[in-house]
């Protein structure tokens, strides 16, 4: 657990199958995400390049990208390649909307 009270481990994470028919990897995603919500304690926001994920511990966000994989393997998919960004900030409580709110209140100095 993060040391400052109500700091957050915020991560991004791109998940891509290898392998499938066609270009379209949605449904692929959508699979993903679903496995990800069974993980307690995460909390996620869909983007058109990633998912967003907001946890107290590292250990979620590497659970919530252990089961993204399995779901796809499961599904089918023989190879799957991620990318994941982690954000483990301790020196002040942090968290996704703190961070989205402090770049839109900086655009208004602009």
């Amino acid at each position: 657990m993060n040391s400052a009270k109500g700091s957050k481990v915020i991560a991004d994470f791109s998940i891509i199958p290898i392998g499938h028919e066609g270009t379209s990897i949605g449904r692929y995603v959508a699979t993903a995400v679903a496995a990800m919500n069974s993980v307690r304690g995460l909390m996620l926001e869909i983007t058109p390049m990633a998912t967003v994920m907001e946890a107290d511990g590292l250990e979620t966000i590497l659970e919530a990208v252990k089961v993204a994989h399995e779901a796809l393997i499961t599904k089918g998919v023989l190879r799957v390649e991620s990318i994941l960004r982690i954000d483990d900030r301790r020196d002040k409580p942090r968290t996704m909307k703190d961070k989205a709110n402090a770049v839109k209140r900086y655009m208004k100095q602009l």
